[in-house]
């Protein structure tokens, strides 16, 4: 928007500039290397021993052999052991469940019996009740013992 000025980099300071800098890298690596030479692990002596204790090389590679044969083996009964293993818990897994659909049965089951015998309870109530008002009203509309007998009721007192 405005003018501006573009300052032309000096090639003389570029150059001094990226000389030290390889200088400096140059210097850096010969350091490495002469820390490297200076802490490099000296010869290890051993006292020489016989190794593979008492048995000769050929039982040793028989045992070996037996080894390889017998760990086919001993991984088909470690995979077999798994399985059988995996299956038990399955199958607690499932018996668990089972149990737990049976307590729920049982207790819809009891709650189910509970609620038929307050029903019962109920309808002889109110079938007592009823009896019991229909008594009453059949009570109300018969004569009392201790009063006269009618010889000859007339037709409007009969049911008929």
């Amino acid at each position: 928007v405005g003018p501006y000025v573009l300052v032309t980099p000096n090639a003389t300071r570029r150059k001094q500039l990226q000389q030290s800098k390889l200088s400096f890298a140059k210097k850096e690596l010969d350091d490495l290397e002469q820390w490297k030479k200076e802490h490099r692990p000296g010869p290890i002596t051993l006292v020489p021993q016989r190794l593979g204790g008492n048995e000769s090389e050929a039982q040793v590679r028989q045992n070996q052999q037996m080894f390889l044969m017998q760990s086919k083996y001993q991984k088909k009964h470690k995979r077999e052991e798994y399985v059988k293993a995996r299956k038990a818990a399955e199958e607690a897994e499932i018996l668990k469940k089972k149990a737990i659909q049976r307590e729920k049965a049982e207790r819809l089951e009891v709650k189910k019996r509970q609620e038929e015998m307050q029903k019962r309870e109920m309808l002889l109530e109110d079938q007592n009740y009823k009896t019991n008002e229909l008594l009453n009203r059949l009570d109300v509309g018969l004569p009392k013992s201790d009063s006269c007998q009618i010889a000859n009721p007339g037709p409007e007192s009969t049911a008929w």
